[in-house]
């Protein structure tokens, strides 16, 4: 190779170099403007609240103000509640909801890719599954706690059946939305229905089904705190229930606070676990992939 097609070459890499940097460098300002423009927001919000609040723009008792909220959680994280430590309230909640978390995946995930590959028992379980996902489900909280008592059980039933559904119908989309072209060619390999299903379906629903897990955790938390607002001897709900019968509103928006905090924490893990697993997908524009 002549000279000039080496310095050439070399040009054309140093080139391209520069445009992955430049990249990297306004993804990584993007991302910074993003955060900034986060909190910003939330201290403007925060701040308009608190300030309504002193000056009785806003009803104090009623809507409580920042101040006092930061002091209940204070309070609870350094004196502890009345059932117990604040953290053992939020491991107890976080138990029920990732139970009944992984229960509900697990069976939406395995019906939905099933009803997705056979289309009699989809034709004929469609409409009951209809009928059920078109019922309130969230007022079958208090029958679970009949069926099941005042223990996690109850809890644990509430966040199944909201977890299930929007999961069962993501796996079913993404088992029908299967590429026909990829099923045949397997099956010309010499692939059975069994392995179609666990080598090809599965894998090409996988992104659907963790589309689906991002708010499937959020319904596992609701389901779980609905079931101690009800009755229960610990958790966030029971916390919540106890603030609003003495009459405490800074507790009750103390809970839900350390409720958001938990929720935010748990989609990032399921953000930075799908991004993990999904490196070949090509990323969102600012997001450096």
């Amino acid at each position: 190779m002549s000279p000039e097609a080496v310095s050439a070459a070399v040009a054309v890499r140093g080139s391209k170099e520069g445009r992955t940097e430049a990249r990297a460098r306004a993804a990584r300002q993007y991302r910074l403007l993003v955060l900034g423009a986060r909190v910003l927001l939330l201290a403007v919000v925060l701040g308009a609240w608190e300030v309504l609040a002193r000056t009785e723009v806003i009803d104090p008792f009623n809507f409580s103000m920042p101040s006092r909220i930061w002091d209940q959680i204070v309070q609870w994280t350094m004196h502890g509640t009345a059932q117990g430590s604040l953290g053992e309230q939020i491991w107890y909640t976080l138990q029920e909801a990732l139970l009944g978390w992984v229960i509900g995946v697990a069976g939406g995930v395995v019906l939905g890719i099933v009803l997705g590959r056979v289309r009699f028992m989809a034709d004929v379980l469609g409409p009951y599954i209809k009928v059920l996902n078109a019922l309130p489900r969230i007022v079958l909280a208090p029958i679970f706690l009949i069926w099941f008592g005042l223990g996690p059980a109850s809890k644990v039933a509430s966040a199944v059946v909201l977890v299930f559904f929007p999961v069962f119908f993501n796996a079913f989309q993404g088992a029908r939305e299967v590429d026909r072209n990829l099923v045949a060619n397997a099956r010309i390999l010499g692939a059975g229905h069994r392995q179609v299903t666990l080598q090809v379906v599965v894998p090409s629903a996988t992104s659907w089904i963790f589309t689906s897990l991002h708010v499937s955790f959020g319904f596992a938390l609701i389901g779980a705190i609905v079931g101690e607002y009800l009755g229960a001897s610990k958790g966030i709900g029971l916390l919540v229930s106890v603030s609003q019968t003495s009459f405490n509103p800074a507790g009750v928006y103390a809970a839900m606070a350390i409720l958001a905090v938990v929720a935010l924490l748990a989609e990032g893990l399921l953000t930075f676990a799908e991004k993990r697993l999904f490196r070949w997908k090509p990323g969102a524009p600012g997001d450096g992939r």
